[in-house]
């Protein structure tokens, strides 16, 4: 939802940050809860023990896991191969740090955060973008399947609990101000000492800066898919054999405070934003954009230039190739070209644009007719996936 309305960058990297390490703070507590409920006992000293062994064991077993599919996926030239184990990986991470009494979810976060930093291959396009695609449709069937599931559940619960619904719906009322109350509570000290230890560090850190961005964080405060996860995970049953307690009031509660957070909130966020004022720093932005243009133009040159030193070759290649290497930034930025230069560039892009848009639809037709040919009487489907494939892959270059 931030990330629709032009807030700052830094801010939505904060938004997205403070959530995921807020669900993995939230499940591992959540477990000792349960165990709790489940047996009947609790101890503090034995719960923070549980939590320590818990943290340290998952960190363990995701960094484990984490190197050891780095290695796999160098073994792996195929983004077929190379996405299926990304979605095999998570599992047997959870699973292992479960079985070793850690905490899944938080292995399953080192593991994550190990492969974004050490699998990224530049000049793995395919696999980028297959990879990309692929964990968005998971995401989004993921969170359907999940409130999918809070629906079904929570018509058992008005079945369950319809002479205490008035009553459900108070406390849904009060949790939902609790949670939104707390989070402006903690968020005013949060940060202020943050800016404080900024200020002492001298570093460029990513904390929000005003009153008006603090805000926009705290009405930014959504509850989603960790809640319904959470509510529907709740065990039937003690180790008793009785009913789990209040067991449909949390799921109920639970779905109140998701209505309240990701409805009244999500609809009303972009209305405050606007009144407040907070929007991305379009200038930053765009000088970021520039240096990373120019960086890209002048390593694409100095390899130019390795290769010339290494090969011989023709003059009007070699012109034909500085051109491409200013080419490279210039459609990133085009600040980056000399201001006498910059008019000549701006014409070729244009005419450069006309032509890939020709192109597309010169591709367009291609397929088309690709496609048509299946149909045929004797055609061969696995000969039309391939020369079909071929025309995507041209067509994506």
């Amino acid at each position: 939802v931030a990330g629709r309305l032009g807030l700052p960058r830094r801010l939505v990297s904060i938004l997205e940050g403070e959530g995921l390490f807020n669900d993995v703070t939230a499940i591992v507590l959540y477990h000792v809860a349960i165990a709790a409920a489940v047996s009947g006992t609790f101890s503090w000293p034995e719960a923070a023990g549980e939590l320590v062994l818990s943290a340290v064991v998952a960190v363990a077993v995701g960094l484990a896991l984490g190197w050891l599919s780095n290695k796999l996926m160098s073994y792996l030239g195929d983004a077929t191969l190379q996405i299926g184990l990304s979605l095999l990986v998570p599992f047997a991470s959870y699973v292992l740090a479960e079985e070793l009494h850690g905490s899944g979810v938080l292995a399953v976060l080192t593991t994550a955060l190990f492969l974004a930093e050490h699998t990224a291959d530049a000049d793995d396009v395919t696999g980028r973008l297959a990879g990309n695609t692929f964990w968005d449709i998971v995401d989004t069937l993921v969170t359907g399947v999940a409130f999918g599931l809070i629906g079904l559940e929570l018509h058992n619960v008005f079945g369950t609990a319809e002479e205490q619904l008035w009553e459900m719906l108070g406390w849904g009322a009060a949790i939902s101000a609790v949670v939104v109350g707390v989070r402006l509570l903690y968020l005013l000290p949060a940060t202020w000492l943050a800016k404080r230890l900024h200020d002492k560090r001298d570093l460029d850190e990513e904390i929000p800066v005003g009153w008006r961005e603090t805000v926009v964080m705290w009405w930014a405060g959504m509850r989603g898919v960790a809640t319904v996860a959470l509510a529907l995970a709740i065990p039937l049953t003690t180790d008793s054999g009785e009913p789990f307690p209040g067991r449909d009031q949390i799921i109920f509660i639970a779905f109140s405070v998701i209505i309240s957070t990701l409805v009244f909130q999500g609809l009303t966020l972009p209305w405050l934003v606007k009144r407040l004022g907070v929007q991305a720093d379009s200038d930053a932005e765009r000088a970021l954009e520039h240096g990373l243009a120019l960086r890209a133009a002048k390593a694409a040159k100095y390899r130019l230039r390795e290769i010339e030193d290494s090969e011989e070759l023709p003059e009007e290649i070699s012109e034909r190739l500085l051109r491409r290497a200013y080419e490279i930034g210039a459609r990133i930025s085009p600040d980056i070209v000399e201001d006498e230069r910059r008019e000549w560039y701006t014409k070729r892009i244009d005419r450069l644009k006309m032509v890939q848009r020709i192109q597309r639809e010169m591709m367009s037709a291609a397929r088309h007719e690709v496609l048509s040919a299946r149909n045929e009487p004797g055609a061969d489907p696995e000969i039309v996936d391939r020369v079909l494939r071929h025309l995507d892959v041209r067509s994506l270059r």
